[in-house]
């Protein structure tokens, strides 16, 4: 079931929390066929993704069929239209690229095949949209970060930015998280490539990010898993004065917290309650009920004063509203 946290930090709304809570279904749609096209599994946050649907939709004799694009636009429209020649009842889409399914839209809405975007919004028209405020969570940590440089006398100095994938709303919105939390601050932001959210092309990133600066303050990367890559090339290197944080959640990131002080900072983004939120929203179009155009599941900041509070014992430490 969907609900609203209560901490003041995770308050939607009043429109939200009201629109959230007509998730929270009694009457459940049976035996539906939910087609799920979703962008990639080559990063873990996406395999609990669709982990979490899946485990959604079996709960109540639902069908999901799941299909990767593996980053491929082309492919990505190619499973659409599979999905719907299927007979899918909804259709969830984590986009490759917010601009480039309008063409699949536009048949899921001739076979009157209601469409949910899931982590990642599509620029047209949907059913809706199940996500998180990543510009808030870039925001989150990018001042968590700045406070423990602050806490260490660093005011200044070079921040290299490690980003996900070129033209994604994601990255944009994390992107501009970040820019917020370093505004009106002494510190310089180095932009990185993209490193489409995998830890590899992050390591290969960082270590010609190091040579090009080698006095660098910190590193903030788009999620997690880049963030650990750009921590292994730090301290291979010697560099165990710079600070890193990341977004996600990604337990092995909340470890790096608890347990030192170089990794300071990650907001959680449970995918797996992510997936969970979709399936109970496709439920609730399959029923009738009205969903808010965009449901925001909501995030927290993790730092060292509360990691240990933070259920992080699968890949990503759980999100559930009002656990923290």
């Amino acid at each position: 079931m969907l609900h609203i946290a209560r901490k003041p930090v995770h308050v939607l709304s009043l429109a939200l929390a009201v629109a959230a809570s007509v998730l929270a279904l009694n009457a459940q749609a049976k035996d539906l066929k939910i087609g799920f096209s979703q962008v990639t599994l080559q990063s873990p946050f996406y395999v609990q993704l669709r982990d979490g649907a899946k485990a959604a939709a079996a709960r109540d004799g639902d069908e999901l069929i799941f299909l990767d694009a593996n980053g491929d636009i082309s492919k990505q429209n190619n499973d659409i239209q599979d999905l719907l020649t299927r007979k899918v009842d909804i259709l969830i889409i984590n986009a490759v690229n917010p601009d480039a399914v309008g063409a699949s839209l536009d048949a899921a809405k001739r076979a009157k095949v209601p469409v949910i975007a899931v982590d990642r919004a599509i620029n047209a028209p949907v059913a809706a949209t199940i996500g998180r405020n990543n510009a808030k969570m870039g925001e989150l940590s990018g001042k968590a970060l700045v406070a423990a440089l602050k806490h260490k006398g660093v005011v200044n100095g070079k921040i290299i930015e490690i980003q996900g994938d070129a033209g994604g709303t994601v990255m944009q919105e994390r992107r501009k998280g970040f820019h917020t939390a370093l505004a009106g601050t002494d510190f310089k932001i180095i932009e990185g490539p993209y490193s489409e959210y995998m830890r590899a092309n992050a390591v290969t990133a960082m270590q010609d990010l190091l040579q090009a600066h080698p006095d660098l303050k910190a590193v903030i990367a788009h999620n997690d898993d880049m963030a650990m890559g750009a921590l292994q090339v730090l301290n291979e290197s010697g560099k165990k004065n710079v600070l890193v944080a990341g977004v996600d959640g990604l337990s092995e990131a909340i470890n790096a917290i608890q347990n030192g002080d170089q990794y300071v900072a990650t907001a959680l983004n449970d995918p797996r309650y992510l997936g969970e939120v979709a399936i109970e929203a496709a439920r609730g179009l399959a029923t009738g009920k009205t969903i808010p155009a965009f449901v925001d599941a909501g995030t927290q900041v993790v730092t060292q004063a509360n990691a240990a509070e933070v259920k992080h014992d699968a890949t990503f430490g759980e999100y559930r509203p009002g656990a923290l």
